[in-house]
């Protein structure tokens, strides 16, 4: 039986290409400094633990080659806006076993949440790990190849009504929220919380 599968949708790690609100607040070459060491840290947890496989899914098409994720299988991320593109993730890799979709920006994110995550699709068709911000940090299906690459369409992206419309779309009837949200790092602010939580861990 094949493991659950977890993919990791991230950007590749480029000098003024990732998390351009946060580049505004930090400087291009400390938010990349971050994103690197956040994609690297993830892979180190989430992606080598043994209870399930994981995929890497990039953006921009061909790039794959970076050293955080070269121990990774990978793929290239699908065209199409977000919605799209996590649709196809899901149907076209995840195949017929339960598997979720987790941002590469989230630090805080462990496998003991994925774990969960998994545990929750047992007596539910999709899960949802929710952000702060009002988006969210994970979704997964427990049978993704029933998924409609349109499932996600109307979806306001970016913004606070992300994880309403998201619930709206896929009916609320069918989804477990996970009950601990997390914290996507966007702006200063939500980076000198993150530095604090971190430093309170040591």
């Amino acid at each position: 039986m094949a493991k659950p599968l977890v993919i990791v949708f991230a950007r590749t790690p480029r000098y003024g290409a990732v998390k351009s609100r946060l580049a505004q607040d930090l400087g291009a070459g400390e938010t990349l400094r971050f994103y690197r060491n956040t994609l690297a840290a993830l892979l180190r947890t989430v992606g080598r633990d043994p209870r399930w496989e994981t995929v890497v899914a990039v953006t921009p098409h061909g790039a794959l080659t970076e050293r955080a994720i070269r121990w990774h299988a990978r793929v290239a991320q699908s065209p199409g806006d977000l919605g799209v593109r996590m649709m196809r993730a899901l149907r076209e890799i995840g195949a017929h076993r339960p598997a979720l979709i987790i941002g590469s920006d989230i630090p805080d994110v462990t496998p003991a949440y994925i774990a969960a995550a998994f545990r929750a699709l047992v007596g539910a068709a999709y899960v949802i790990g929710p952000a702060v911000d009002g988006g969210y940090w994970l979704i997964g299906a427990r049978h993704p190849t029933g998924l409609r690459l349109d499932a996600l369409d109307g979806v306001r992206w970016s913004t606070h009504h992300a994880r309403a419309d998201t619930i709206a779309r896929l009916g609320a009837d069918k989804i477990t929220l996970l009950p601990f949200d997390l914290e996507d790092i966007d702006d200063a602010d939500a980076h000198h919380r993150w530095k604090t939580r971190s430093m309170r861990r040591l």
